[in-house]
């Protein structure tokens, strides 16, 4: 399932032209597709089961805190053992979580700390399998067409990030949250079946003791400027955005007078931005490099919140979730990209799941603090309190963190 493209196809959609990339990539759509119809349903039963914010907020967070806390050891074991096979345990495991909670819900037998227990478990589920995709690239597509690649893959989580809410505010309505869990179980399916068919060509593999090879990650990491540049400001990216992220199935609830229908509405709005600016994300870093394009991101970012925190109506925070939408993928693509290149394939795992780790880190820290804020003030206070903290991070970041220039600290091919 290799397969090859001309060379003179290396465009937006060339790495389409592998079957392996193209059939992972479907697979894959499928299973974003899922989760993302769980977390709209995990974030809008939370507001069913209780009233505080901080405990809606951490819906978000127990999604992404598990990077945090396991991504480095997600890392090592992606770059010590075969990664399609960690791949497999990964999908394997959500299932599993994702069908247990789709039966307790069923049979209403889910409460606020049940719920971010399942959500947790998932999580990890995430942080294991995360590295070990996003290392895989490599053995999907020439190195020519990885930024391409990367670029596709963001696109299919903004696709399904487009689809997904609508489609998990509809099955809420229809029934209730158990059938989207369901449904979220029943899309590992298919990227399981494509990696269990998966041959890909072997790795040379110098193990090393798990918390070993994780010092050896992180020495390299935080031994290189570029990379521990990168690293400061995805954790600051991180916990400025997640006061978006995090607050908006309250926003909607409370400030907006809104259902779940709406709910998914806004968050589709929120996947085509990222899905109409993914193909351009290319030429801009070429024309504005990596610090133009935050620059432009954390702009459309204040307008956002600073909008969001001020409306009482769903049809004017619309706009502003498409350009949210944009921002995010970005950011997102971005940094991931600038990792990528940077990083040896011997430590490239380690690498992929350190930034990780303190990017969703930080959106998971992010989550709690804005949640915190506006339990003790309100929304609308912590949506501008987190526009203001991004604004002046930004400038003092600028000065003293730099992002690497387009050649700086490149990893050359191997």
């Amino acid at each position: 399932m290799q397969g090859t493209v001309p060379a003179d196809r290396a465009g937006t959609f060339s790495p389409f032209g592998y079957p392996i990339f193209r059939a992972i990539w479907i697979a894959n759509l499928c299973s974003n597709l899922g989760a993302m119809v769980q977390s709209v349903a995990a974030a809008w039963l939370m507001t069913e089961l209780t009233d505080s914010n901080q405990l809606i907020a951490l819906v978000q967070a127990s999604t992404t805190l598990p990077i945090m806390l396991f991504g480095l050891i997600a890392g090592a074991i992606a770059d010590n053992f075969d990664r399609r096979r960690v791949m497999l345990a990964a999908q394997s495991g959500m299932l599993v979580t994702s069908a247990a909670l789709a039966a307790l819900s069923y049979a209403d037998k889910i409460g606020p700390v049940t719920l971010i227990a399942f959500t947790l478990t998932v999580g990890i589920g995430t942080a294991l399998n995360s590295p070990a995709w996003q290392s895989s690239v490599r053995q999907t597509v020439p190195r020519g067409d990885l930024p391409q690649a990367i670029a596709l893959n963001s696109m299919s989580f903004n696709i399904a990030r487009s689809v997904g809410p609508a489609l998990g505010g509809v099955l809420i309505s229809l029934w209730d949250s158990s059938l989207a869990f369901a449904l979220n179980a029943v899309s590992y399916l298919a990227l399981i079946t494509v990696l269990l068919r998966w041959k890909p060509e072997p790795r040379t593999i110098a193990r090393r003791p798990i918390f070993r090879a994780i010092g050896v990650g992180l020495r390299f990491c935080f031994s290189s400027s570029p990379i521990r540049r990168l690293l400061i400001r995805g954790f600051f990216l991180g916990f400025a955005i997640a006061g978006y992220q995090a607050l908006m199935p309250a926003v909607v609830g409370e400030q907006l007078g809104g259902s779940e229908i709406d709910y998914g509405m806004l968050l589709t709005v929120f996947g085509l931005g990222s899905i109409v600016a993914a193909p351009f994300l290319r030429k801009l870093r070429q024309m504005l490099e990596l610090e133009g394009l935050l620059a432009i991101s954390v702009g459309f970012y204040l307008v956002a919140m600073s909008v969001l925190a001020e409306v009482h109506a769903v049809i004017w925070a619309a706009p502003v979730a498409f350009m949210a939408g944009m921002a995010f993928v970005a950011v997102m693509t971005s940094l991931n990209t600038a990792m990528q290149f940077r990083s040896p394939d011997d430590v490239l795992g380690r690498c992929l799941s350190t930034y990780q780790a303190i990017t969703f880190g930080g959106m998971a820290i992010g989550a709690w603090f804005w949640g915190a804020v506006a339990d003790a003030f309100s929304l609308s206070f912590a949506l501008h309190a987190a526009s203001a903290f991004m604004a002046v991070g930004t400038a003092v970041l600028w000065r003293i963190a730099p992002m690497p220039k387009a050649h700086e600290g490149i990893v050359e091919a191997q």
